[in-house]
């Protein structure tokens, strides 16, 4: 038996390919893929081959925030929390598969083990495919409350709230995010519940700083200012990096925290080191996330978070190319491209 893949034969290409249709093998579970959403990382190694220093060398099916429905599990599997997987269970995947037993994973950081391996990133397949079979203990039963979309959202919503930790915002802080593209919007419906005397946020993109005002900002600009220098306790840098560190640098008040959380296209982190010494700041680079989904979960199941209003687009599988040059163009509208292949 076979099923249908979306997978990237070269920088910008995507063809539907044929695979042999997966069987769960120990302590695993094949789902049936319901909806996947696209990933300003999956737009780097779309449009580059490439995320960080991973080259990608072979066809690959891309997709790592998503969610599906069990069809087949190996029997005793179970998920993250110890719940049976009984078919037709609609669960959320942590993408990033660790190993467990270096020193990171003994000490509670799985998110930084060097042993792992992560779906849809090179080399392993993601779930731009029908089928696809996932480790049982990366998955997180979904309630009835949580849709198909926000069910794949969980994981963008697990990187914010990792950076937000990383922050420690605490009541009455000032804080910015620089770039309103999910991860920032996603800040910023974290940031609001948290008491602050200002959010400020920074865009390029005059419908996704709407959305940041709409979602709890207090300010909103489409660029650095000199008026808002050394302002803010905390900032997020939440855009592809780039220069935006520097902003970041510049926005922060003597003595804050600066959190990246963008991927830069080149690889490379640029940040004046007198201005950062001299303030004092304290950078940190948030890695994904570690063990976020059940927090995310009770967020959106008391109505603190909602993810469905930032899906802007749905294309089928077929529509892949289309629905990758969408959100790679940011044509007017686009806050987050899903795809449902099945």
């Amino acid at each position: 038996m076979t099923h249908s893949a979306a997978t990237l034969v070269r920088p910008g290409q995507f063809e539907l390919t044929q695979r042999n249709a997966p069987m769960p093998g120990p302590s695993e579970i094949t789902l049936r893929i319901r909806s996947v959403g696209v990933c300003g990382s999956d737009i780097h190694m779309f449009q580059d081959g490439r995320i960080g220093d991973t080259k990608i060398e072979n066809p690959l099916v891309l997709g790592h925030e998503f969610m599906g429905e069990v069809i087949q599990a190996f029997p005793g599997a179970v998920d993250a929390e110890g719940h049976a997987l009984p078919v037709g269970t609609r669960v959320a995947v942590e993408p990033h598969v660790a190993c467990g037993h270096c020193r990171a994973c003994q000490e509670g950081h799985p998110n930084l083990c060097p042993d792992h391996t992560f779906m849809g990133v090179y080399p392993r397949d993601g779930a731009l495919q029908h089928h696809l079979a996932v480790p049982a203990h990366n998955c997180f039963v979904l309630p009835t409350s949580i849709s198909n979309d926000a069910g794949a959202l969980l994981e963008p919503l697990g990187v914010a709230l990792h950076a937000l930790r990383l922050g420690k915002v605490t009541v009455g802080d000032r804080v910015a995010v620089i770039g309103a593209g999910p991860i920032g919007l996603l800040l910023v419906k974290l940031l609001r519940q948290n008491g602050l005397a200002e959010l400020h946020v920074m865009e390029p993109l005059a419908w996704r700083r709407d959305l940041a005002l709409q979602w709890g900002a207090t300010s909103v600009a489409p660029e650095y200012g000199p008026s808002q220098d050394a302002l803010y306790d905390v900032v997020f840098e939440a855009a592809w990096a780039g220069e935006a560190v520097q902003q970041a640098a510049l926005l922060a008040r003597p003595g804050a925290r600066v959190v990246l959380v963008g991927i830069p296209g080149d690889d490379s982190c640029t940040v004046q080191h007198a201005l950062a010494r001299r303030k004092g700041l304290t950078l940190k680079f948030a890695r994904r996330m570690k063990h976020t989904y059940p927090t995310a979960i009770a967020l959106l199941e008391r109505g603190l978070v909602t993810l469905d209003d930032l899906v802007s687009d749905v294309f089928s599988l077929e529509d892949v190319q289309t629905a990758f040059e969408r959100q790679a163009k940011l044509e007017p509208g686009v806050v987050k491209v899903m795809v449902h292949p099945s």
